[in-house]
């Protein structure tokens, strides 16, 4: 996780058997630094946003959001799995 989370954050994750390290920038560099492991939990609401019904809150109510995010989900694992290349709408 990012510096954002204090020290009691990572003390209840130890209580639910979640490892959790805060990744701190170093303080003597300059500009942007890529930090590791930390985006691969902020990479995912990227991919998600590429669907068009997730783009948007369209859905009344919060299962059939959950419902979208499962297909959005299963969607991406079946194009990797198949190496089919995603459509995408920026080329365009």
């Amino acid at each position: 996780v990012d510096g954002g989370y204090r020290q009691h954050l990572v003390e209840h994750a130890a209580t639910l058997d979640i490892d959790m390290h805060i990744v701190r920038r170093d303080s003597t560099t300059r500009g942007f630094t890529v930090l590791p492991r930390r985006w691969t939990v902020e990479r995912t609401p990227g991919w998600l946003v590429n669907h068009r019904r997730l783009a948007r809150d369209y859905e009344a109510h919060p299962h059939r959001s959950e419902a979208m995010i499962y297909l959005a989900m299963i969607n991406l694992m079946t194009r990797r799995l198949t190496a089919e290349s995603t459509p995408t709408w920026r080329g365009t």
